[in-house]
């Protein structure tokens, strides 16, 4: 039997850190099975989700947080929870337009009053190449409950999207 261990790393960005954790994860024979990893900034962060066999859990926890002293600033959980299985559909949103505080509380709290969970998110902010101002782009993916009046949303986001004065696509 298998063991999940979820994991977030940030450290100083420099050669050799996945390697490291790749390392420790197999030296106590565990499988790395998703992960999102960046650098940020002159940072490395990252979220990871390992499987261990279940006698080398604790001992695969106490290596990674003995990373420690090389500078990897790593939290490790045992996940004892069971993926919840509630009937929801998969959307993607993509916005583009002008950057300005506040675009992704907006968005997110119209989300949030449709129970929408957030599943992935991607977001960028670039030089407009002809304005001379920055563009903001977020690309995520949403996981929206078989209630949620999807017609409804749909008309509140392209509002929105009039409001901020940007490009919004929520498509299944």
């Amino acid at each position: 039997m298998n063991t999940s261990i979820v994991l977030t790393v940030m450290a100083e960005d420099r050669p050799g850190i996945v390697q490291t954790i790749s390392s420790t994860l197999a030296k106590h024979g565990g499988s790395w099975t998703q992960s999102s990893m960046s650098s940020l900034a002159g940072q490395f962060a990252g979220i990871l989700l390992m499987s261990v066999p279940s006698a080398n859990a604790e001992a695969c926890l106490d290596s990674l947080e003995g990373l420690g002293a090389s500078g990897l600033h790593i939290v490790a959980h045992i996940s004892e929870a069971e993926p919840v299985n509630l009937k929801r559909d998969e959307y993607n949103l993509n916005l583009v337009g002008n950057d300005r505080p506040g675009i992704i509380h907006d968005i997110t709290r119209v989300l949030a009053r449709y129970d929408i969970t957030v599943q992935d998110l991607e977001t960028l902010v670039e030089s407009a190449s002809m304005g001379g101002g920055e563009i903001f782009r977020v690309r995520a993916t949403l996981a929206v409950p078989a209630s949620a009046d999807v017609d409804t949303l749909r008309a509140e986001i392209e509002a929105m999207a009039n409001d901020l004065m940007v490009d919004i696509l929520l498509e299944p």
